[in-house]
């Protein structure tokens, strides 16, 4: 599906500035949206929207559908009468620059439950037919999440092999006196849901109606500690108890000598396909409710996967295995029509991954700080793209430009300098970032992204995340001070200069 020309910005929800330690869907979050606006944007991406995994990653969440509760903007639960203005005093430990997930969890939670535990008391008919609408939309998934939820918390562990047998093998018996017992957890990460998507749908409308449309991500794999796979342990490579028998990863790559060993559980896509890809189309159906376009994460496991045995500690010793290819995609155009999707297709890139991200009509990613590394055939280089592709100066895995920058080599900065015809320019290290984001504006690409850092002009402080280290990473956030109307007027002056405010062509 060919994309009109626009341009957008890369900022995940958390990353927003805000007074309890990390962004969320309050008052920040439309500032934001705001901000876009003034900047001539049309698009908003962000990373999954789901809760945060092990190393706080959004792309090891506990739920392939559940919305992530840290999310949850207080102030809105305040001005219901859920909360009250001693709840929203920020505790010590909370920072404004970086996301202190050890302070920021508890801090959040407990508000929470005191949120949840009003609602229960003092809720109206109205308030509570409004939960119950939304029990009975999300019903699909919104059962096994919470009492997974439930579950974890009571055990003391997600790891949902080691609880009893009865409960992690689903006996019905098991399940129904789980479900009496913790009706009480299970009714607070109701309301949880509730909140989050109700809080979500309302800064989706605010977007949209401000004529910017919003790029969610799709990670391709889900975490074994997860409702889902719990839920439906038949369409994962699963052993008797549960255990994966292989894991997600891919081979030695730039970023890692050992590759990147994932852990998450490979899908038995013989069963997917048996039930015609039942799951993986409500999986793509849900996200397009969250958003507008769907970014799918590691496309390239849907023609073929690294498999590495789950006993091996690295990535090193994997093997190319045959994903779904286009009886996925099928399946998911027959159920849904044409979708909006970006395939993430980087890394290892076949020809028959290209072949199928084709065949689809699936735009492509091109990632600037991988074209000067080569000659002039690099496919990342601005004047080998192609209209049907997103263009980004780098992404949530990427240094920040300016890191990057200040690590490349002398020859990969000096082909920078000649190609962008830099060369005399006295400023050109300092301004890194603005010429690699006008080099994407000017790209035939129709869709050119750039994280907030890069528009910011940030150093590799900010970085948000490295692929293969496990911790220390997605805390960055900025700060309003750091933002200045020049921004807004650089981005708009590049979209109207190479078209991507709208205008026709003549």
């Amino acid at each position: 599906m060919r994309f009109p020309r626009s341009s957008g910005v890369l900022l995940h929800p958390t990353s927003l500035p805000g007074p309890h330690g990390c962004g969320d869907f309050g008052s920040g979050a439309y500032h934001f949206v705001d901000g876009l606006v003034s900047a001539g944007q049309k698009l908003w991406q962000i990373l999954p929207l789901g809760g945060i995994g092990p190393g706080n990653s959004p792309y090891m969440s506990s739920s392939a559908f559940a919305g992530n509760v840290l999310l949850i903007d207080l102030g809105e639960l305040r001005s219901r009468g859920w909360l009250n203005d001693a709840d929203l005093q920020a505790d010590a430990g909370l920072a404004d620059a970086w996301v202190n997930f050890a302070a920021v969890i508890p801090f959040r939670m407990q508000r929470l439950l005191r949120a949840a535990t009003a609602f229960a008391q003092t809720a109206t008919e109205a308030e509570r037919a409004e939960l119950a609408a939304f029990r009975a939309a999300q019903v699909s998934w919104l059962d096994d999440y919470t009492l997974f939820m439930a579950l974890c918390e009571a055990q003391g562990s997600g790891d949902w092999c080691a609880w009893p047998s009865a409960l992690a093998r689903r006996e019905p018996a098991a399940l129904a006196e789980a479900r009496a017992l913790h009706a009480e957890r299970i009714a607070f990460w109701e309301f949880c849901q509730w909140s989050f998507f109700r809080q979500w749908f309302a800064l989706k409308r605010y977007t949209n109606q401000r004529g910017i449309e919003i790029i969610g991500d799709a990670p391709i794999f889900i975490a074994h500690q997860s409702a889902e796979v719990w839920a439906r342990q038949d369409l994962f490579e699963l052993d008797a108890t549960g255990r994966p028998t292989v894991v997600a990863g891919v081979p030695p790559d730039a970023f890692s000598d050992t590759g990147q060993h994932w852990g998450n559980p490979l899908y038995r896509w013989s069963a997917h396909k048996a039930e015609a890809f039942a799951w993986w189309v409500e999986r793509i159906r849900r996200t397009f409710e969250l958003v507008d376009i769907v970014r799918i994460d590691h496309f390239r496991g849907f023609a073929a996967y690294w498999e590495i045995k789950a006993t091996e500690a690295t990535a090193i010793n994997g093997r190319w295995v045959n994903g779904p290819g286009a009886a996925l995609f099928k399946a998911i155009g027959r159920d849904l029509g044409p979708l909006p999707i970006i395939a993430e297709d980087l890394g290892v890139i076949t020809p028959d991954v290209v072949a199928l991200r084709k065949r689809f009509h699936l735009p492509g990613m091109r990632i600037l700080q991988f074209a000067f590394g080569g000659g002039s055939d690099n496919l990342y280089l601005p004047h080998n793209h192609e209209p049907d592709a997103a263009v980004y100066t780098g992404t949530h895995d990427n240094n920040t430009t300016q890191g990057w920058w200040q690590a490349a080599s002398h020859a990969e900065q000096q082909h920078v300098l000649a190609y962008l015809g830099l060369g005399n320019q006295p400023d050109a290290t300092a301004q890194i970032h603005w010429h690699l984001i006008r080099s994407a504006c000017a790209s035939v690409a129709d869709t050119a992204v750039h994280p907030m850092q890069d528009v910011l002009g940030l150093g590799h402080e900010s970085r948000m995340n490295f692929p293969g280290q496990g911790e220390g990473w997605w805390a960055w956030r900025f700060n309003w001070w750091q933002v200045t109307p020049e921004h807004a007027q650089r981005l708009a002056e590049m979209c109207r200069l190479y078209r991507r405010d709208g205008t026709p062509i003549a």
